[in-house]
């Protein structure tokens, strides 16, 4: 039985029984499905910024729901996850890296508490960013590379591909041309089949 048609019982049962007791565990369960309904809309709107469509407000308003909801439910994992799209859209939509820096840093948190390794690769990923965003070229490269080894864990491998990436363009400004080179070599053989990453190899071989 899913979690409308109980919530839909719970109605029945304190309306016309006079049993309220299942009232509050529906609602409950209610707002971790709208929580994980709001995360699963903004990601799409995300994607579809991303191939080119005008940002949306909508997108943050999504993700400051389920942030709201998971942290209500007490639910530490799906708390951390809405925290690093909050972070992900003052990062990657509005270009602002220090707004972002607090939610990314509180997702990470919450991620390691809760043992959500994919998503505090992800943390850790656009933490890497921003850090090389202000020139900070060690903070950056630790954090990507932290990154790298969660996502080979949990063995996503186009994550660990972007990755790679990045750490390329860390070395090529930390003038270590050979380590970008292997770097991007290992880059290409894990991305096949993503184009958005095998394009961003190819950018970043230009550099070279």
């Amino acid at each position: 039985m899913g979690r409308i048609e109980r919530a839909r019982l719970a109605y029945e049962r304190a309306v016309f029984a006079g049993d309220g007791g299942g009232v509050v565990g529906a609602e409950r369960e209610l707002d971790q499905v709208e929580a994980d309904l709001a995360v699963a809309r903004g990601r799409l709107m995300h994607a579809r910024f991303l191939d080119g469509e005008p940002a949306q407000e909508r997108e943050l308003e999504l993700f400051e729901t389920a942030v709201r909801l998971y942290r209500g439910l007490g639910d530490v994992r799906g708390e951390g996850e809405g925290l690093f799209w909050v972070g992900v859209f003052l990062q990657v939509v509005r270009g602002d890296h220090e707004a972002a820096r607090p939610a990314l840093e509180r997702s990470r948190e919450l991620a390691e508490q809760a043992g959500d390794k994919l998503t505090l690769s992800y943390a850790l990923r656009h933490l890497g960013i921003a850090e090389h965003v202000a020139g900070r070229l060690v903070g950056a490269r630790e954090r990507l590379e932290e990154s790298v080894r969660l996502r080979k864990e949990v063995g996503f491998s186009a994550g660990v591909a972007a990755n790679l990436v990045g750490l390329a363009h860390v070395a090529v400004d930390e003038g270590r041309r050979g380590d970008a080179v292997v770097l991007l070599d290992e880059a290409e053989v894990l991305a096949e089949g993503a184009g958005r990453v095998m394009r961003s190899v190819e950018e970043a071989r230009g550099r070279l």
